[in-house]
């Protein structure tokens, strides 16, 4: 549906974290009025009045957001489309509105919604830095045994400055490498191919009052093993969380230990 320059610029100043939701809540509210033909911002100010004076009842419990990635974007690390409906199912098992109810003190907000952020790629353009699980594409190059003929693309292609050619094979700096994969499919030769491509977790993140960055756990993960990971963050949640307070606020207490006990490390260089 076509917005005006007016109601485009009000819901700008939505709060990220909710301005998908109120967009569909503005369209639906646009729908439902007989000839409108564009969305205004009379429906933009209509709807944030509902979502200021209603909010308790928009309130689900959680947050799955994504990247542009599935869009088309050329900078994906790694292509799991199916991965925000499975960890949405996985929420929805959970109860998680019930269980904020519960621990709550007063009416449920927004803000209390346990979010997951989702970038398929390093440039973590959904902000998962700053989510209570953040998830971030990865492609960890290795260097093979076939001959390097020194054209010297994956160091022109590298954004991090982490690749050098050193006599005859290129030397890659774990240190300085996020895994984005550029350089592997720059590689000609296929002297640098895949090792590992999963996900980066990065978990307790927040913004508020007193913001935290999140912390990653070691290591890249299959989808498979991403979600089981979000299983035990949950079950973490859930057993230390005691006024609703955010996951990053719990961490601080417990540490991230638990979080990977009994798992087997993968080498994060």
């Amino acid at each position: 549906m076509k917005w005006t320059r007016e109601a485009e610029e009000a819901v700008a100043k939505v709060p990220f974290f909710v301005r998908k939701r109120v967009r569909k809540r503005v369209e639906e509210e646009a729908a439902a009025r007989v000839g409108a033909g564009e969305v205004t911002l009379e429906h933009v100010r209509t709807c944030q009045q509902q979502f200021l004076n209603r909010m308790e009842e928009e309130v689900k419990g959680f947050q799955v957001e994504n990247c542009f990635g599935p869009s088309g974007c050329p900078n994906r690390a790694v292509a799991c489309d199916d991965l925000p409906r499975k960890i949405e199912d996985l929420f929805s098992r959970r109860g998680l509105r019930s269980f904020l109810a519960q621990k709550v003190k007063g009416p449920l907000k927004l803000h209390h919604e346990f979010r997951v952020s989702i970038s398929d790629c390093p440039n973590a353009c959904s902000r998962p830095q700053i989510a209570d699980i953040g998830l971030i594409g990865a492609r960890r190059p290795r260097v093979s045994e076939e001959e390097c003929s020194q054209c010297g693309a994956c160091v022109e292609t590298c954004g991090e400055g982490a690749i050098i050619l050193a006599g005859k094979w290129p030397v890659v700096d774990w240190g300085k490498c996020v895994s984005c994969g550029q350089c592997i499919a720059a590689c000609p030769t296929r002297t640098l191919q895949e090792e590992k491509k999963g996900f980066r977790i990065q978990v307790g993140g927040k913004l508020g009052r007193h913001p935290r960055l999140a912390e990653e756990l070691p290591g890249i993960y299959s989808p498979e093993e991403t979600l089981e990971i979000i299983g035990r963050c949950l079950d973490h949640y859930q057993k230390h969380c005691q006024d609703g307070e955010r996951f990053g606020e719990v961490l601080e207490k417990t540490g991230i230990k638990e979080l990977t006990d009994g798992r087997p490390q993968t080498d994060d260089r």
